[in-house]
């Protein structure tokens, strides 16, 4: 019998792997902070005894050359991709043995698309596929997205990703699980993953790859791609380089004087509370991004890479968690910290800022005239309809583009009000006055806001 644990990597949007029998596993496209691979191995007394990369990745650091090397296991990377450590390089039709005992083995197949290299790898029992490890080729429903290695390489690789769409599906049982690293939030995803769980008999009647022709697809394909978040430049090179160890013991605690010297250097001061905490009260300055959000995707896509970082937490639990995030995309060690709250990290005599948070009903209540409506969701989201006389700028841009604000009070929003929070923070920093309407966007039209579309 063979086994298939999933670990959820949630803030990043993907999934890593441990699969095997009963004496040993392989880990596939492992996190950074290996513990977690460590306990999921221990918990089925099994010895990882191969480490395997689908992929350089993009969008996080990987823990595989640091797994390898504290279990001894066999690191496998595809053989196309230029890497300075030592590896085992890994072809097409390669296969390996990964518990004898169970009849268990896995073979590659190379897949490009997502990246040149890309390969997918097939867990077979006693020789019959039982799942494959897509990585970013076949994902739940879609593909990886093809555009993130070179852009004059883009359309070649969405050509690619469709061959390869077409390999796996003509090369694998209908049965055969699909389990792909991408596709869960991820922005190396091309769109979100439709489900779950899926089959290669499943994606052979809902995936476009699989249902459609070449050139429409590869025309939808390239049309639908948005932005790349900013910190992926940073992370094919950490990857290829061969990443340290990570390093999460708490961080350096900062007092109100320090955090007050560091915002007035211009260091981010970044507060983990809630965003309805947040509004309440705030250390002037301070940015909010909530742990409970997608902290690790858009702290590394909006901050100067490289720009220190403090983290201020309600608890010691909430900072290790934020610093768990934040090493999987290479910002490793915080420049100091702080936990409590405003109380505990404001200067004597200072007053906690805040900030107004609303409904879509209450915005509608406002002469339109007056106020300045943010919308800061991505550009697919606004084309599918937006409020009349908004001004557009996309989340990750705002901190750069405050001064294209319209003067007066802004009233920022995006389609659930995370990133509203983060947006208003942003803006409250910098000194303008803000409400951050914390509502579902469903409900603007339903305020009897103007909602446009085309």
């Amino acid at each position: 019998m063979f086994f298939v644990d999933v670990i959820e990597l949630e803030g990043l949007g993907n999934r890593s792997y441990l699969a095997g029998g009963p004496a040993a596993a392989v880990a596939v496209d492992p996190p950074r902070d290996i513990d977690q691979v460590l306990a999921a191995a221990a918990r089925r007394g099994v010895r990882i005894s191969h480490v395997v990369e689908t992929h350089i990745h993009n969008d996080y650091v990987t823990g595989g050359l640091e797994l390898a090397r504290i279990t001894g296991a066999v690191y496998l990377v595809p053989a196309g991709a230029h890497v300075s450590f030592a590896r085992t390089p890994v072809h097409d039709g390669d296969a390996v043995d990964i518990d004898s005992t169970a009849d268990l083995d896995l073979a590659a197949i190379a897949t490009p698309g997502h990246t040149p290299h890309h390969t997918a790898y097939v867990l077979r029992e006693a020789g019959r596929p039982v799942a494959v490890f897509t990585g970013g080729s076949l994902l739940i429903g879609t593909v990886g997205r093809p555009d993130l290695v070179e852009p004059r390489l883009t359309e070649e690789l969405a050509r690619a990703q469709y061959a390869s769409a077409h390999r796996l599906a003509e090369a694998l049982p209908d049965e055969t699980a699909v389990l792909p690293t991408h596709g869960f939030g991820s922005f190396c995803s091309s769109a979100q993953a439709d489900g779950d769980s899926t089959t290669i008999g499943k994606e052979k009647t809902a995936n476009a790859a699989l249902t459609v022709d070449v050139d429409t697809f590869v025309a939808d394909l390239l049309a639908g791609l948005e932005d790349v978040p900013a910190y992926y430049a940073h992370m094919g090179p950490a990857n290829a380089g061969g990443p340290d160890p990570v390093d999460m013991t708490p961080p350096a605690v900062a007092d109100p004087q320090e955090i007050a010297t560091r915002l007035a250097a211009g260091e981010w001061v970044v507060d983990l509370r809630s965003r309805i905490a947040f509004a309440e009260g705030h250390v002037a300055g301070s940015f909010n991004f909530e742990l409970d959000g997608k902290l690790a995707t858009y702290l590394a896509w909006m901050i100067p890479w490289g720009k220190p970082v403090t983290l201020l937490a309600e608890s010691a639990e909430q900072l290790a968690a934020a610093q768990r995030e934040l090493v999987r995309v290479g910002i490793d060690r915080p420049a100091s910290a702080a936990t409590g709250g405003p109380a505990q990290w404001l200067r004597e005599g200072e007053r906690p800022a805040s900030f107004a948070r609303a409904t879509f009903a209450e915005l509608a209540g406002q002469d339109m005239d007056e106020v300045v409506v943010l919308d800061v969701r991505r550009d697919s989201e606004r084309a599918e309809g937006w409020i009349a006389g908004s001004v557009h700028i996309p989340i990750h841009q705002v901190h750069r583009r405050i001064g294209e604000v319209p003067d007066g009070t802004v009233w920022v929003h995006c389609a659930g009000g995370m990133r509203a929070g983060i947006a208003a923070s942003v803006l409250d920093a910098a000194g303008r006055r803000v409400v951050a309407v914390d509502e579902g966007f469903d409900a603007a039209g339903k305020a009897g806001l103007t909602v446009l579309t085309g």
